[in-house]
């Protein structure tokens, strides 16, 4: 029954994951472009997923994968995501490096693009916080509350931002991918009684 269990839910993981992926990779809004283009925009799919396993990671809920094994997997698969994100950055700075620094300077009139680099960002933030929290002797309750902040920023803003974009990942499996994100964050936050630390904090 265990192992059923655990099957079923990196079955659902991997569905979850691979037809948003093959979804864009198949895309005919992919014909005639340029590689670089296409590694970019694949590279913003692979980063999505990644913000769906990261919360379940850090979580524990991944059989397998519990405290604190899961979480030190979770840091290595967040150098990945943040690769990711600069893989996507990058490849489109090599396509059309105005519509970038347009972004980068928030005088784009794509709405979308905002919040991406505001999602971005954030994630940076959230990636060196944690690289540094040893160094820098953060308090554990401390760096939780900012870890946790950042994160909401980065998952909401990724998920606006990918909602709209009509791009290559098909809207209902976008739709899908963004909500799974977003729950999976809720989750992990409600099983860890994060909200807890900000009411000892204001005590």
């Amino acid at each position: 029954m265990v192992r059923a269990r655990a099957a079923l839910v990196w079955a659902a993981l991997a569905v979850a994951i691979a037809v948003p992926l093959a979804i864009a990779a198949t895309s005919p809004l992919l014909a005639w472009r340029q590689p670089v283009y296409i590694v970019a925009g694949l590279a913003g799919v692979v980063a999505l997923a990644l913000m769906l396993v990261q919360p379940l990671l850090a979580g524990g809920a991944l059989p397998g994968l519990p405290s604190p094994k899961g979480r030190r997997v979770h840091r290595w698969v967040g150098a990945l995501l943040i690769a990711a994100v600069l893989a996507h950055v990058i490849g489109l700075w090599l396509t059309s490096p105005p519509d970038v620094i347009d972004a980068l300077l928030f005088a784009s009139p794509t709405p979308f693009s905002a919040w991406g680099v505001i999602a971005m960002w954030a994630l940076f933030a959230a990636g060196l916080l944690a690289a540094l929290r040893h160094r820098l002797r953060i308090r554990p309750r401390v760096f939780r509350l900012a870890h946790t902040g950042l994160v909401a920023v980065v998952i909401a803003g990724s998920v606006v931002h990918a909602l709209l974009i009509e791009g290559t990942m098909g809207d209902i499996s976008k739709a899908v991918l963004c909500a799974l994100a977003a729950l999976a964050f809720v989750k992990t936050v409600a099983d860890l009684r994060t909200w807890r630390l900000l009411v000892r904090r204001r005590s």
